[in-house]
């Protein structure tokens, strides 16, 4: 790590890698599954980031190599209310909205099962990219409950309505391979995905910052917007990017054959 400082949360690890904030879920034992002060601490750890400027892009990953969550924490929910589950799935869903909405890319690195919760919590992620030992799904209706974090609405956006239909009524668990196959990871890594993550992360991080923020943008609300209203949208992004000064250098740097300098300004 060029950034030797590790900040310990209570259920997790954050960590800087030359522009680069990798979170790592660290409950191995419960197999990272997600309570309700994991939750949050996933927020505080977004807010952490976000008051950094020199930071480029998120690696999402579990500790251990069995899982990157194997769900929500079930020890915890099994006595709960309505009222207190209503609010559990409010939390989580505000909390992944803002890796979803997080001004630089989001990475999710899934070795293991990546299941309820956790497969939530890929999904809220920009790209998923998977071990050969992933393994992904939405199993609550055996345990009587729905999805709560957002996975009834994400799995239909990424593989269609039947398909999430299917997985999550009869709650199938898929291997890395189909998961690639559907649309729910973007492939399936040979070697280290921890590593191929962030790879394809400082791969992103070299070009301007507030293009990719801008182009996350224009592709998450665009998707959800008639065809019309998306391009005019994404007209008006395009626009924005002449007001900075990265523009200037990058249109600059290609005319004059050099590597572009970009500040993120």
């Amino acid at each position: 790590m060029s950034d030797p400082t590790v900040h310990l949360y209570g259920s997790l690890k954050l960590a800087f890698d030359d522009g680069i904030a990798v979170i790592t879920l660290n409950r191995p034992k419960a197999l990272n599954a997600l309570n309700s002060t994991m939750v949050e601490e996933i927020g505080e750890a977004l807010t952490e980031i976000g008051e950094r400027t020199d930071i480029r892009g998120v690696v999402l990953v579990g500790s251990g190599n069995r899982a990157f969550a194997a769900g929500a924490d079930i020890s915890e929910m099994v006595s709960y209310t309505p009222d207190r589950a209503t609010w559990f799935a409010e939390r989580g869903q505000a909390v992944f909205n803002r890796i979803e909405s997080f001004p630089c890319p989001v990475i999710a690195a899934v070795n293991g099962f990546a299941l309820g919760g956790g497969c939530e919590l890929a999904m809220a992620c920009d790209i998923i990219l998977a071990s050969k030992t992933a393994v992904f799904g939405q199993p609550e209706v055996k345990l009587a409950v729905i999805p709560g974090f957002g996975g009834s609405q994400r799995l239909t956006r990424l593989v269609g309505r039947q398909r999430a239909r299917e997985l999550c009524l009869t709650g199938r668990s898929v291997k890395a391979e189909e998961a690639a196959r559907i649309g729910l990871a973007l492939k399936v890594v040979e070697g280290d995905v921890l590593e191929a993550a962030m790879e394809l992360a400082r791969r992103i991080a070299s070009n301007g910052p507030r293009a990719v923020s801008l182009c996350k943008r224009a592709i998450n609300t665009g998707a959800d917007l008639p065809l019309g209203p998306a391009q005019a949208h994404e007209a008006q992004l395009f626009g924005a990017c002449f007001a900075t000064e990265d523009q200037t250098e990058g249109m600059s740097a290609f005319l004059e054959k050099r590597k572009a300098s970009f500040t993120g300004k």
